[in-house]
């Protein structure tokens, strides 16, 4: 998946390493929100990706797992942010 401009300034400028993004697409929930997906990791998505990293690795990512991924339907990551709020759809 690429980035588009504004996706990598918003990863950088809000702290997200790619390794989350990467872990957020790969574990996490996919919901349909007004023409983009939106990746995010609820309870069950979590303990996936946390017996899949194993816990060393997954407590240096825990605090960046708060944040979701919109993609787009071309499949370009359009912006990443952190959830500050339960997301509603």
């Amino acid at each position: 998946m690429g980035l588009t401009k504004h996706a990598r300034q918003r990863i950088q400028q809000r702290g997200i390493s790619t390794e989350a993004v990467d872990a957020i697409l790969a574990y996490g929930t996919r919901r349909r929100h007004r023409g983009a997906d939106v990746y995010y990791l609820d309870k069950k998505s979590r303990r996936r990706l946390a017996g899949a990293f194993g816990r060393e690795r997954y407590s240096k990512l825990e605090r960046a797992l708060d944040s979701y991924v919109v993609v787009s339907d071309d499949g370009a990551i359009v912006t990443a942010a952190h959830r500050l709020q339960r997301l509603k759809f």
